[in-house]
């Protein structure tokens, strides 16, 4: 077999750790690759497409863009950098030849950084790294690039993967360096790098057609849209192809082929190897399936991700306030959706439970869950989830459980609390490391279910100024108990308005959750009590007026402004007995069990 090479391409993914300049890198090539006029308003992270990624700060969906530099086309693929969205960067590294490794020029190399690197390595992948953000004044480049290198020695890098080019970057001022301390450059150097180091896709010319697709994506104009990197052969328009996986396959028709252009999708008339197209035309159509011949079928392999660690449970809202804020309200809907969401999204599981309005989702982590349920939410979806937990396994016949290398960052004055926290959560320490700045890093091992409900407390307790990161690391046996919040609820014993009075007279009690006029029904959790135990309460009592007056009666009420809990905070926050209820409005805390007989049946 003698492999043809297209040397008019480069096929390329930005990895790096959340927060480490990826997407300001990409906004920074594609300006000087002049995809956009001088005068053209652009705004910033303008990959960052999805509402939730411009509010959060991050990147949650890959996503592909294209330029044109000295008659190469370089695609490039911008990864999310979270832990929880490693399935994405799992399967788009089946589409490139190499990879751009961005690092942090004070952080160095951290979590993220050795999942998606030991990826890429797995792949065979050379590596160009980028030490970024090389103007901090924290900046230590030398130190950072001798731990990339270590890095690379852990996860047991070819010696010829070993042999990979340096820069050093300002992504916000689109600049680098060939030294820590040069002559700042356009980054005219890297493009011209990526070419003469990211291998140019190979292919059999006697092979037929292998497109695999690694995403999917939505037009309101064509349908569903099948992206994924021509392997070998060639695709054109109105071709008549087969949908394989390894089992079926399903015949189907080409109606449409879309190229990049920078951000714009361009319709092309065909596609050969080594091009990502985005494929319209097929009804059906799932990640990993490959398209092929009508008469000639070879599946690549399939596309292989880790397993979920956590999971919730899913259910229609069955609250009193059901139907009052959404418009999809049913299980029909609720699976429907879900469904949907496992076809784009392969690191999401969705099981049947025993109730038909309960579906048990699992994903990576409790961010991941969280964003598909605001997501929901914003789509008009009503639901009531649980408390996440950890997915088990048996193996040899034991419980198992999955582990989390945690990497917290913070004041070296919080040691000792941040270690006394984690003790009876089951988390050893297995590295701490002392810049001398007065910060330190500290590494953990923790059972995935110790950290559930952690990431609150640990801002509280080092003030707000640190920093946790964490990544799934296999699987041990069970740990034994791990202590949840220690607290009780405030829970409403009746239907109506919280008042101003009541409130008050509650707030000896505990920390309230709801505002004056805020509405309530029974088994809604309006506070977080001070003891242990539960406590059913009255929080709609009215002050009774009386043609008595005094000089002090009519004090007005001092009220403690009520604790506002994001949705990641509302799952940390509650037990095994409770729910969030979730609507396109608002997001409210109850027990499952809503009225206060059946809580004591089951008892």
């Amino acid at each position: 077999m003698s492999l043809q090479v297209r040397n008019d391409i480069r096929n390329l993914a930005i990895i790096a750790h959340v927060d480490h300049g990826k997407t300001t890198l990409v906004d920074a090539l594609l300006w000087q690759s002049g995809i956009f006029r001088d005068n053209q308003q652009v705004a910033d992270r303008v990959m960052d497409s999805i509402d939730l990624e411009r509010e959060k700060g991050i990147t949650i969906m890959s996503k592909n863009t294209a330029i044109l530099y000295r008659d190469t086309r370089i695609n490039i693929v911008d990864t999310p950098g979270h832990a929880d969205f490693g399935g994405e960067v799992e399967r788009v590294l089946k589409m490139v030849d190499g990879v751009l490794l961005l690092v942090d020029s004070s952080e160095g190399p951290m979590p993220q950084t050795r999942f998606v690197l030991r990826k890429a390595l797995e792949a065979g992948l050379p590596a160009i790294v980028v030490i970024n953000k090389i103007d901090r004044t924290d900046a230590r480049a030398g130190e950072v690039l001798d731990e990339v290198y270590d890095l690379m020695i852990e996860l047991e890098a070819p010696e010829e993967l070993l042999e990979f080019p340096v820069f050093y970057a300002n992504a916000k001022a689109g600049t680098c360096r060939h030294e820590a301390d040069g002559e700042d450059l356009p980054l005219m150097p890297l493009l011209d790098a990526i070419i003469e180091n990211v291998p140019a896709p190979t292919f059999d010319p006697d092979q037929s057609l292998q497109l695999q697709v690694t995403t999917l994506d939505y037009d309101e104009y064509v349908g569903r849209l099948a992206i994924g990197r021509v392997h070998n052969g060639r695709i054109q328009v109105g071709q008549e192809i087969s949908r394989v996986n390894q089992d079926e396959s399903w015949p189907a028709k080409v109606t449409g082929i879309l190229g990049y252009d920078g951000l714009r999708r361009v319709a092309v008339e065909e596609a050969g190897p080594g091009d990502i197209v985005a494929v319209s035309g097929l009804e059906e159509v799932n990640i990993g399936d490959t398209f092929c011949e009508r008469d000639q079928h070879y599946p690549l392999p399939p596309i292989k991700v880790d397993e979920p660690t956590i999971t919730m449970s899913f259910g229609i809202n069955t609250s009193p306030f059901s139907g009052l804020e959404g418009k999809h309200v049913t299980s029909r809907k609720l699976k429907e959706r879900l469904d949907k969401e496992c076809l784009g999204n392969v690191s999401i599981r969705v099981e049947d439970t025993e109730s038909p309005e309960v579906f048990q989702v699992s994903g990576r982590g409790e961010l991941q869950l969280a964003i598909l349920i605001e997501m929901m939410r914003r789509e008009g979806y009503e639901m009531t989830v649980g408390k996440p937990d950890v997915v088990t396994r048996e193996i040899d016949g034991t419980k198992h459980e999955p582990m989390e290398i945690l990497v917290v960052d913070c004041p070296d004055e919080f040691i000792g609390v941040i270690t006394q926290k984690l003790a009876p959560r089951k988390g050893r320490m297995i590295n701490m490391t002392n810049y001398a700045s007065g910060r330190v890093r500290i590494e953990f091992r923790v059972p995935s279910r110790g950290l559930i409900g952690f990431r609150t407390e640990f801002l509280t307790d080092t003030r707000g100024t640190g920093i946790m990161h964490q990544l799934f690391d296999g699987w041990e046996p069970w740990h034994g108990d791990i202590p949840h919040r220690s607290t009780g609820s405030l829970v409403a014993d009746r239907s109506g308005k919280a008042t101003s009075y009541a409130i008050e007279n509650l707030q000896p009690r505990g920390i309230m959750l709801v505002a004056p006029t805020t509405e309530v029904y029974e088994g809604m959790i309006v506070g977080e009590h001070a003891r242990s135990n539960d406590l059913d309460v009255n929080i709609t009592k009215e002050k009774k007026l009386t043609n008595m007056r005094s000089s002090t009666s009519e004090e007005l009420e001092r009220l403690i402004p009520p604790r506002r809990l994001s949705l990641e905070q509302a799952l940390e926050f509650i037990k095994a007995d409770e729910a969030v209820e979730v609507t396109p409005a608002s997001f409210r805390l109850r027990k499952k069990a809503l009225k206060a007989v059946d809580r004591k049946r089951q008892k």
